[in-house]
C-alpha cells in the first residue's frame, strides 16, 4: 500500500490541536497549534545538523500541506 506524504491527524480529546503526521522517513508527527514535533523512529543514518536541516524543511512542508488542505476544504 502507498502512503500520502503526509496526513491530517484529529482528535477529540485534544480539540485544539491540529496534528499533521509524516509518512516518509524521517516519519513524525507535528502538532501545528505549538510546533511540537515527535519523532516516530529513530534516526541513525544522519548527523544531528543535517536532521535538524531537514526537520525544518519538512516541518514547512507539513505547514503548507495544512494550509492547502483547508483551502480545498473551503472550496
Amino acid at each position: 500500500m502507498e502512503y500520502p506524504k503526509f496526513l491530517l491527524g484529529d482528535n477529540t480529546d485534544f480539540p485544539e490541536d491540529i496534528f499533521v503526521v509524516h509518512m516518509d522517513y524521517p516519519r513524525f508527527v507535528i502538532n501545528l497549534a505549538n510546533d511540537e514535533v515527535e519523532i516516530l523512529e529513530d534516526v541513525e543514518d544522519i548527523d544531528e545538523n543535517e536532521l535538524a536541516e531537514e526537520m525544518e524543511a519538512l516541518v514547512v512542508e507539513a505547514t503548507e500541506f495544512y494550509d492547502r488542505e483547508m483551502k480545498r476544504y473551503e472550496e
